[in-house]
């Protein structure tokens, strides 16, 4: 396993669509492995594989926000779709790859999502509440989606202008 560099916005790979993996091999255990720990030492509660630069569908998921192993929940989750979602919840999201910005995001309360599992299985998640939310921000990832596309306009254009001063200020 090992720690791997998050990319950040805007970086064009957040953007790109990721592929559908076909073949779960070794090479997919290690990525979700990656992922895992990455995440963990963010710390974050979710991570897809295009914030780590891998245009794969490929997402880690953990809620419980634990420190010590055991007692964490991880779920690797491998080429995730939404199948259903019910009512309607905000919560202030951040997210690893979009620095500097928090902001009150419309999700689905509930979800229901179809994937396999690190080892090739297919599952059905039913999630609600902050799991519900992590599901549909990992997915938005999936398909070149982030948090500032959820914002006016407006917003997105100020935290462009914010993010490029603070880049021109750290050269």
């Amino acid at each position: 396993m090992a720690i791997r560099k998050v990319t950040t916005y805007p970086a064009d790979v957040l953007r790109r669509k990721a592929k559908t993996v076909t073949e779960i091999d070794g090479n997919i255990q290690r990525l979700i492995d990656d992922m895992a720990e990455t995440m963990y030492n963010a710390p974050g509660v979710g991570l897809a594989a295009n914030q780590i630069g891998e245009l794969r569908r490929v997402i880690v998921v953990d809620t419980a926000q634990e420190e010590e192993e055991s007692k964490r929940e991880l779920i690797a989750l491998i080429n995730p779709e939404i199948l259903e979602v019910e009512g309607k919840h905000a919560i202030e999201e951040g997210c690893l790859s979009v620095l500097y910005f928090r902001e009150e995001i419309p999700r689905s309360e509930k979800v229901l999502v179809k994937a396999l599992d690190r080892h090739g299985n297919p599952i059905e998640l039913s999630a609600e509440g902050i799991q519900a939310i992590v599901l549909q921000h990992e997915i938005d990832h999936l398909n070149g989606v982030l948090i500032i596309d959820h914002v006016s306009s407006l917003k997105r254009s100020l935290y462009k202008q914010r993010l490029k001063k603070m880049l021109q200020e750290k050269k």
